[in-house]
C-alpha cells in the first residue's frame, strides 16, 4: 500500500505527459526508400507520419543530384502521406549528401532504405539534431545493430500506451522478486508475437490490437482498485500471468510499428533482433528510472489519502479515452 500511495506524486506529472490523444502512440519514424530503376534513374517513395489531418512538412533534397519530380498524386493512409517521386543523377548517388528539409523542427526520425541496380541495399536514420548525411554503398551488419536498436528504444519510449502499462504492473506488484518475474514474463510474451508477427506467421489487423492494447491498461486499473478495497485478484497472486497474457497483445503492437518502419531485406533476423533488444533496453531504463523515483520518495513515510486513489484513476481514465478513441477510429 505504501507503494501506491508513493506513486500518486508520481502520476500526476505522468497525467500531463498524457493528456493529448497524440501522446497515446509514438510518433513514427518517416521512411525514405530510394530504388535505382536505370543507370541514372532512381524512384523515392517518401512516407511522412500523420496525426488526424495534420501532416508534417518535411522534404528530401539531394543537393548535388537535381530536383526530385512527382511521379504520382500524393496518397492518404490511415497513419501517414505517401509520396513518389523521380530523380535524374548524371553521376551515382552513393556518395552523394542528402538532408531532409523541416526535419530539425520536428521530434520525428527517418529511417532511409537504398536500394542499388546491382543489388547491393543499405539504411541509415536522419535525427532531427542530425539531418544530413552521406548515402552509403552496402549496409554493414554494424550500422543494421546500431539503427534498429535506437529505433526499439525510441519505440518504448514514446510508446506512452506500452509505458503505462508496465507502469500499473509495477503498482500492483509487490517485492522486488515478484516486479522482476512479472516484467520478464512481459518481456518474453511480446518478444514471441513481435517475431511472429514479423516473419509472417501471424497476422492480425492494427486497429483492433490497439484498442485491446489500452483495454488491458483499463483492466489493470480496476485491478489496482480491488487490491486497495482488499479484495483478492488473480493479478494480485499471479501478475506474471497477467503480464504474460497480455503482453502476447503488445508484441503484435510492437510488430505493426516495425512493419511500418520496415526491415532490411538481407538482414531481417538481424534487425528484429535488435529492436527487439532496444525496446527492452528502453523498458529497463524505464523501470529502473521508476524505481529510483520511488525511493527517493518513499524518504516520506505518510502521503494524504486522496492520492492512494490518484494512479488507480488516472491511468484508467487515460486508457479508457485511448480505448473509445481507438475504437471510433474503425470508422
Amino acid at each position: 500500500m505504501k507503494r501506491i500511495r508513493v506513486f500518486g506524486l508520481l502520476l500526476v506529472g505522468g497525467w500531463l505527459l498524457t493528456t493529448l490523444p497524440a501522446l497515446s502512440h509514438e510518433m513514427r519514424p518517416a521512411y525514405l526508400q530510394i530504388t535505382q530503376i536505370e543507370e541514372n534513374i532512381y524512384t523515392i517513395h517518401w512516407k511522412i507520419p500523420r496525426r488526424g489531418d495534420m501532416v508534417i512538412r518535411l522534404k528530401p533534397v539531394f543537393p548535388d543530384a537535381g530536383e526530385l519530380h512527382e511521379a504520382s498524386i500524393p496518397k492518404s493512409t490511415s497513419g501517414a502521406m505517401l509520396y513518389t517521386y523521380q530523380l535524374q543523377s548524371d553521376q551515382p548517388l552513393e556518395g552523394q549528401s542528402l538532408y531532409i528539409d523541416g526535419l530539425e523542427r520536428t521530434m520525428v526520425d527517418v529511417l532511409v532504405s537504398v536500394e542499388y541496380l546491382n543489388g547491393e541495399k543499405s539504411s541509415l536514420l536522419l535525427k532531427p539534431d542530425d539531418n544530413q548525411a552521406i548515402l552509403p554503398g552496402t549496409t554493414t551488419k554494424w550500422h543494421v545493430v546500431k539503427t534498429y536498436s535506437i529505433l526499439g528504444v525510441e519505440h518504448i519510449w514514446f510508446g506512452i500506451d506500452h509505458l503505462l502499462f508496465v507502469l500499473a504492473l509495477i503498482i500492483i506488484t509487490k517485492g522486488l522478486g515478484k516486479i522482476i518475474k512479472t516484467i520478464t514474463a512481459f518481456t518474453v510474451a511480446h518478444s514471441i508475437t513481435l517475431s511472429l508477427a514479423v516473419l509472417g506467421v501471424v497476422n492480425f489487423p492494427g486497429p483492433p490490437v490497439e484498442a485491446v492494447i489500452a483495454l488491458s491498461i483499463v483492466f489493470l486499473a480496476m485491478e489496482i482498485v480491488k487490491n486497495q478495497q482488499g479484495q483478492q485478484t488473480l493479478t494480485g497472486k499471479k501478475p506474471w500471468l497477467v503480464a504474460f497474457t497480455f503482453g502476447l497483445l503488445h508484441g503484435l503492437g510492437f510488430a505493426g510499428a516495425l512493419a511500418e518502419i520496415g526491415l532490411p531485406q538481407t538482414e531481417i533476423p538481424l534487425a528484429l533482433a535488435f529492436f527487439n533488444i532496444g525496446v527492452e533496453l528502453g523498458q529497463i531504463a524505464f523501470v529502473l528510472v521508476v524505481a529510483l523515483l520511488l525511493s527517493l520518495l518513499a524518504y516520506k513515510k505518510t502521503w494524504p489519502v486522496v492520492l492512494k486513489k490518484i494512479p488507480a484513476y488516472g491511468i484508467g481514465s487515460i486508457s479508457a479515452f485511448w480505448l473509445i478513441e481507438r475504437i471510433a477510429g474503425f470508422w
